[in-house]
């Protein structure tokens, strides 16, 4: 089969075009959309997991704990999640690990604060009070009767924050601190010599553009509907 031709327009062979080297657009965004997801999925399973157990600890035990927690979250989300990630990779450098590690930082805060809230909210039930007469560890407590009022709000922020996330993945790549070639990323195909020849191949930034935008509205309404279906608030003013 020959070469595929530069810069050649959307058509049946090639319905996204091609780029400046020959290669198919479309399965370029096809490879995009495995790399945002998974690079977000586990960003966002990392940071929860971290803004979940700082949320149980300094709800559960409030005090001078709690306090502490709490200003370090602060100083977290004093500092845009955007900043602090470009400021982690270039401490740390490109790489798998340090991507994940830095755009975890966009899900602690958030996490925390609502596990905080529930935590603090389901300490008042009754059936916690009794199992505590009753006698059951700090640890039970947490576990059976506390960490399940944390799941539902919990899931619909790791939704809400996981296009955040895939954003966030995205301006890292187009400024050259996120994925490094041979893999692929949307904001790594927007950047470069795409910009450059927008005017002349306007498709090399209107696909993955799209790709992008509609990946994360997607995703924002799946959250609005989790939350819908979960807020016992919203549930009963509908």
């Amino acid at each position: 089969m020959p070469p595929a031709p530069r810069l050649a327009p959307p058509s049946w062979r090639h319905p996204f075009g091609t780029d400046q080297l020959g290669r198919d657009l479309l399965s370029r965004v096809i490879a995009g959309a495995r790399t945002a997801v998974f690079l977000s999925t586990v960003s966002i399973l990392a940071g929860s997991l971290v803004g979940t157990c700082i949320g149980l600890v300094s709800g559960w035990l409030e005090g001078t704990v709690d306090q502490v927690l709490q200003r370090f979250i602060d100083a977290l989300m004093a500092v845009p999640g955007l900043v602090l990630a470009l400021a982690l990779v270039a401490m740390l450098g490109p790489g798998f690990s340090k991507i994940v590690l830095a755009l975890s930082v966009f899900t602690i805060p958030t996490v925390t604060r609502t596990v905080r809230g529930t935590v603090l909210s389901a300490k008042q039930n009754v059936y916690v009070e009794a199992a505590q007469a009753l006698g059951a560890s700090q640890l039970r407590l947490l576990w059976r009767h506390i960490f399940p009022n944390v799941t539902a709000p919990l899931i619909v922020v790791m939704t809400v924050q996981l296009g955040t996330v895939i954003l966030g993945e995205a301006a890292l790549s187009f400024l050259g601190l996120g994925v490094q070639p041979p893999a692929v990323s949307w904001g790594q195909m927007l950047s470069g010599q795409a910009r450059r020849l927008m005017e002349q191949a306007p498709w090399l930034v209107v696909f993955p553009t799209l790709a992008l935008s509609l990946t994360v509205l997607a995703i924002n309404f799946l959250g609005d509907m989790l939350r819908d279906v979960w807020d016992p608030k919203l549930r009963g003013s509908q």
